[in-house]
């Protein structure tokens, strides 16, 4: 099977978390029609081979990016005019997305990333409670909750074809639960830490530049 044909499975069949505490609830973008047809088109246009991706691993998907389009990191408004897939979602930017996009043309556009990374989450699948983003680590108990949720699902995709270096989207806690997560179960031989594109948007703006160019200069050493 292609990696297309293996993302496209896993998401057709993903795990919803149980037993999640009071209040929360989860994104579940993947029973709408227009959301499958697009992960079709995106995942069949970039994925269409078995080469192995370095993973970079988000928090978790938000309201107005994967939580919506079904593709991480992706709003509705890059989707249309950076990956030329047009859709009907309400065109709200996300602020991560935004900085993905100019991350990823500074690499060499869509074509060229695509081939050779994939994104992903701790957890595949994201959160809100009382209409708002919720990681999954602002609550000790749904961290707790989730931890068998997410070790299962990211080894599922591990299945597709990893490299051994993988990247975590987060200095803070995300990197530390990855590390931690990662010393216990052999997930990747290394995760290297880069600051999280909704933090540098929010506030470290002025150095934009200086932080694309942090990850073209990371993510590009691990291109054969």
């Amino acid at each position: 099977m292609t990696y297309a044909e293996n993302i496209l499975k896993y998401y057709s069949n993903i795990s919803i978390p149980q037993q999640l505490p009071e209040g929360v609830e989860v994104l579940y973008p993947f029973d709408d029609s227009e959301v499958s047809a697009i992960l079709n088109t995106f995942y069949n246009k970039y994925f269409n081979d078995s080469q192995k991706r370095t993973f970079l691993i988000g928090i978790n998907p938000g309201r107005f990016g994967g939580g919506s389009t079904g593709i991480p990191f992706t709003d509705p408004i890059r989707l249309k005019e950076e990956l030329d897939i047009e859709n009907s979602f309400d065109p709200k930017p996300e602020l991560s997305s935004r900085f993905i996009y100019q991350m990823i043309n500074a690499i060499g556009g869509p074509e060229v990333f695509y081939k050779n990374f994939y994104f992903t989450s701790v957890s595949p699948l994201g959160f809100v409670k009382d209409g708002k983003n919720l990681n999954y680590y602002d609550i000790p108990a749904l961290q707790e909750a989730l931890e068998e949720y997410i070790v299962e699902e990211m080894k599922k995709q591990l299945e597709f074809g990893a490299k051994d270096i993988a990247f975590s989207l987060g200095m803070g806690k995300n990197i530390a639960y990855l590390k931690k997560l990662n010393a216990r179960h052999k997930l990747f031989k290394e995760i290297v830490p880069l600051p999280h594109p909704r933090w540098i948007m929010q506030y470290r703006l002025k150095r934009l530049d200086e932080f694309v160019q942090e990850y073209s200069t990371k993510l590009t050493r691990t291109i054969d």
